[in-house]
Order: structure tokens, then C-alpha cells, then sequence
């Protein structure tokens, strides 16, 4: 999302991230899932990745602008999927590192626990449970601690589906160092959970993870293979759309189930995993 709405000429560089422009131009929002629809995509997952109640109120929204604004995010991506004629919307669920805007998201380095964690997501979690979209999408999760916490949302929620995904720092671990394979059996037993996996992670670690997985379909969406300078604010190590597609086929021979693109994937990266998967 993020990537597209750059290249569509948008400066990204606040703390909302692209939930900005769900206030400032949703309509280019809507343009962005139009053009992934349009390369292929069967789900849009919305713009409300960054978008929480506490942030947006930070920046002068009152509470009730807030919650708005995170419901614009899922009309949005439906009102692109009907007029594509199908697909889905999965709602973003962010992590507290996301709202932190310091890159906790890639470390799990946390100063909430389980309860405190919980306690922070449940008023977005309930708004987003509360509105058309398909599924919620639970993204770059990078600590244990966070993902007992949604499990236990999960519970106070009995009509919701949700994926869920790890940010993860290796082959076998996600941010935190927690094994990708305990973190993901925080959702044995919940059958609203239609897939577990990873995101926001390089690809050369995809296979070994997609195998730490055991009792549900697994979803990944990989960084585009870049590298990322944070003190430079660049990114080195161009990776080829087609280069992408013929390691989405790979993760697909590997048992992946579901398969997408995170940080600086485009329609064109899509458009290739679409046309090798098919």
C-alpha cells in the first residue's frame, strides 16, 4: 500500500504513514486498491495498518473522527473490490511498534505487557470487528506477548475471522527471538483463524518458516528483498518483480496457501506471482 501510494506521489514521512491520507486524499487510497485488483489480487487489506484511535488522535482528530477514519479504511477497500466484481477485504490490525513509530515492529521491544497490550488494541480491534470487511488481517506481529494478546481479543470477538503474521528475524524466529513455531500455537484451537504466517520479512527466510508453521494454511507476503539503510532513509538491492514471482513459487511448492508482497512490492510484483502461481 505504502509503496504505491509513493509512487502515485504521495511523502509518506510522518508518523501516520499512509493512514494520513485516509483524512487527507482517500480517493488515491482507492486508487491503489484498484491497481492491485487490477494486477491481480484477490484481497485488499485496508489502510488502517497505522491508522489507531490514540495516533490520529495525537495529530488533533477527536475520538470519534478517529474511529471514522478507521471505518473509511475498510469502505474504501470494499467500494475497489466491488467495482472489480470480487475479492475480499481483510482489515488491518498494526502493532503497538506501528503506533510507536520507532521500529518496535521489527523488534518486539515492547513497554506493555500481555494485559497492557491487549488493553491498547481492543478499541480499534472491536471498530474493525464491527465492520464489512471479510476478515481482519493481524500484521508484522513481532512478540509473543502481542500475539497472546489478540488471541484473547479473538475470544471477546465470536463472529470475526482473522490471519495473523509475524514480522521474523531469522529462519525460525520472529522479532522478539520467540520460535515462529510457539508464536503461532498461541492459535491452536481457534478455528477463526484461517491462517497464521509472515510478513514484513526478507525472502530468503520464507521457506524455512513456512515449514515452522504445523495446523493451519500459511500466509506470507515478504518484503520485496531490499535492504533498508534507517540512518540513510534508503533502500539497496533492487529486487526484479519476475525475480519475486519465481520465489512465490517456490513458497507455494513449500505449503504456502496464501502469498502477497509487503514493503516495496508493487502491482507489477503481483501481476508476476499472479501469472507464475496461475
Amino acid at each position: 500500500m505504502a509503496t504505491r501510494l509513493e509512487a502515485l506521489g504521495n511523502d509518506l514521512r510522518d508518523d501516520l504513514w499512509s493512514a494520513r491520507l485516509l483524512a487527507d486524499d482517500p480517493e488515491v487510497i482507492l486508487r491503489a486498491h484498484r491497481d492491485y485488483f487490477t494486477a491481480g489480487a484477490d484481497v485488499a487489506t485496508t489502510a488502517s495498518y497505522q491508522a489507531t484511535i490514540p495516533g490520529l488522535m495525537r495529530r488533533g482528530c477527536s475520538a470519534a473522527e478517529a474511529e471514522r477514519l478507521i471505518s473509511l479504511s475498510v469502505e474504501i477497500a470494499g467500494r475497489a473490490r466491488d467495482e472489480h466484481g470480487s475479492g475480499l477485504v481483510a482489515a488491518s490490525v498494526g502493532p503497538y511498534g506501528a503506533y510507536l513509530a520507532n521500529g518496535a515492529e521489527y523488534t518486539g521491544d515492547y513497554d506493555l505487557d500481555e494485559d497492557g497490550l491487549t488493553d491498547w488494541h481492543r478499541d480499534r480491534w472491536h471498530l474493525l470487528a464491527g465492520t464489512d470487511a471479510d476478515l481482519l488481517a493481524c500484521e508484522t506481529i513481532p512478540s509473543y506477548g502481542e500475539a497472546q494478546a489478540l488471541a484473547r481479543l479473538l475470544d471477546e470477538t465470536p463472529d470475526v475471522r482473522i490471519w495473523v503474521s509475524f514480522s521474523c528475524r531469522d529462519e525460525a524466529h520472529i522479532s522478539d527471538g520467540t520460535p515462529l513455531k510457539d508464536a503461532a500455537a498461541v492459535f491452536s484451537g481457534h478455528p477463526r483463524v484461517v491462517a497464521v504466517g509472515i510478513n514484513c520479512t526478507q525472502p530468503r527466510y520464507i521457506p524455512s518458516l513456512i515449514r515452522c508453521v504445523d495446523n493451519f494454511p500459511v500466509v506470507v507476503y515478504p518484503n520485496s528483498g531490499e535492504d533498508y539503510d534507517p540512518v540513510a532513509g534508503t533502500w539497496t538491492g533492487f529486487t526484479e518483480p519476475d525475480e519475486f514471482a519465481q520465489a512465490a513459487v517456490a513458497w507455494f511448492a513449500a505449503g504456502a496457501s496464501l502469498i502477497g508482497g509487503c514493503c516495496r512490492t508493487t502491482p507489477e510484483h503481483i501481476r508476476g506471482v499472479r501469472a507464475r502461481l496461475s
